[in-house]
């Protein structure tokens, strides 16, 4: 890497490993601090760079949808070499849950997903790059050996790519018991009949695998067995990508958002996940340290859009009424709210991370489900402030802020919506409130026992009982 310092602060360079809060810095090994170093330089130095030359390349051989989704930018390629090279390569699988990874924690990758957040380019230069990583997680952890050798090993290698399969245009995929893809047993073999939509990665050339949710059992009483996820080959006969989805405009390309319908579709049993029924139970354990995968990523898109936000307010050529932005007290306000609550958020996240790393995913469900919501807010919150100070260029392609908030509104949405997720929460919460009547009413009678004791009476501290006009007269 050709810069040999990275300025980002008023006293220079503090390297990455230094600002790692206080409170996680326990569950921090010494192998984990050195990685996280690598990773801020190699996103600051290459990555961020090479984004420009990544949207360039996808239109090198036209500019229209066939040939922006039949791209595949050489820079990718290159950027993953020297991220092999400086053993920045599969850094999110846990060691404690899985023994093909990097060997890091959650924590520790947590930490890594925020620089990698700061970049289009640079989870997929660093084999990290979702839908990928939570469907390697699924082949890691429910996935036979004929299928992890299969598919989970050129993933690994960054040879081929993945996609998910879950939503559905014509249902409320937000309740999954919803999810309706017929999945029906012919023999040795599933059909399957049905169309998917927001199949992330689907559109990429290399995409060469589909793990796909559908319904096997629409009769089972248990609305939660009804479903199965199946293994479903990108060749698949049968399978058609009717379109790409946009984000706001944006396409995502090469690996976007697929619509794609299944025609007579068949697939061979052994290509059911974990076995039929068992859908619930792969998705759930799919998407629990994915979240924390996005909120992380999302905290450095804030920290980028903060930066961002810092360099106009302080830029000379640009004074508004004759003074730098930067004089202007309602943007310091911005400033600070902003770093208030990034750093708010990012401790939030940590915390998940550590409570997934010291039991599992299950476990810190309220965690997890408290970020989900928490994070993308205040992403769209700090690209809002770092937008309205770059006036028309912050909505244009002159910056990458339009296209953050863009991935950074779906992100409300991706992986449960913010209303499923505070629903949960809401509920779970209220639980409590039964115990705590109680709990409150015995505290009241205490107090009078106490009151009793000292030889009190009970007394409003506010009590006035002033009495006007005299004694009344009926």
């Amino acid at each position: 890497m050709s810069v040999p310092y990275l300025i980002n602060s008023a006293a220079g360079h503090i390297p990455a490993s230094e600002r790692i809060p206080v409170i996680a810095r326990p569950f921090v090994s010494e192998r984990a601090k050195k990685t996280l170093d690598l990773v801020e330089r190699f996103v600051e130095e290459e990555c961020i760079p090479a984004d420009a030359v990544f949207a360039q390349q996808l239109n090198q051989k036209g500019g229209d949808t066939v040939s922006r989704f039949d791209a595949h930018p050489q820079v990718i390629e290159d950027l993953k070499t020297k991220a092999r090279k400086l053993g920045l390569w599969n850094m999110f699988l846990p060691k404690n849950h899985f023994k093909e990874g990097a060997g890091f924690s959650n924590l520790e990758y947590g930490l890594m997903a925020e620089y990698l957040g700061k970049s289009g380019v640079a989870s997929e230069a660093t084999n990290c790059a979702a839908p990928d990583t939570g469907n390697m997680e699924v082949f890691a952890k429910y996935g036979t050996e004929e299928q992890k050798q299969k598919w989970l090993g050129p993933l690994l290698n960054g040879e081929i790519r993945s996609a998910f399969l879950m939503t559905e245009p014509q249902v409320a995929s937000s309740d999954a018991t919803n999810i309706e893809l017929d999945m029906r047993r012919d023999g040795d073999y599933y059909v399957l009949n049905g169309q998917k939509w927001w199949s992330s990665g689907a559109g990429d050339r290399r995409c060469k695998i589909y793990i796909v949710m559908g319904k096997s059992d629409p009769n089972n009483p248990n609305p939660y067995k009804q479903q199965s996820v199946i293994l479903v080959p990108a060749d698949t006969p049968g399978l058609t990508i009717e379109r790409m989805l946009s984000v706001i405009g944006f396409d995502d390309a090469p690996h976007g958002h697929g619509h794609i319908s299944f025609n007579n579709v068949r697939v061979h049993k052994s290509n059911m996940i974990l076995g039929e029924g068992r859908g619930f139970e792969v998705v759930q354990g799919r998407l629990g340290p994915g979240r924390i995968h996005h909120a992380m990523r999302s905290v450095g898109a804030a920290e980028r859009a903060l930066e961002y936000f810092l360099a106009r307010m302080n830029d000379p050529a640009k004074k508004p009424f004759g003074k730098l932005l930067a004089e202007h007290g309602i943007m310091l306000e911005r400033v600070a709210r902003s770093r208030i609550e990034i750093d708010a958020a990012r401790l939030a996240v940590l915390n998940a991370a550590i409570k997934i790393d010291q039991s599992n995913a299950k476990d810190a469900l309220k965690e997890i489900a408290e970020v989900k919501v928490q994070v993308p807010n205040m992403l769209l919150d700090v690209l809002d402030r770092a937008i309205q100070a770059y006036g028309g260029a912050g909505v244009s392609q002159d910056t990458p802020l339009a296209n953050m908030w863009a991935s950074g509104r779906t992100m409300r949405i991706v992986d449960g919506p913010d209303e499923v997720h505070m629903l949960q929460l809401g509920r779970n919460e209220n639980k409590r409130g039964p115990a705590l009547l109680k709990r409150i009413a015995a505290q009241k009678e205490k107090t009078k026992e106490l009151l009793r004791q000292y030889g009190l009476e009970p007394r409003d501290p506010l009590a006035l009982r002033r009495v006007s006009g005299g004694q009344s007269k009926l």
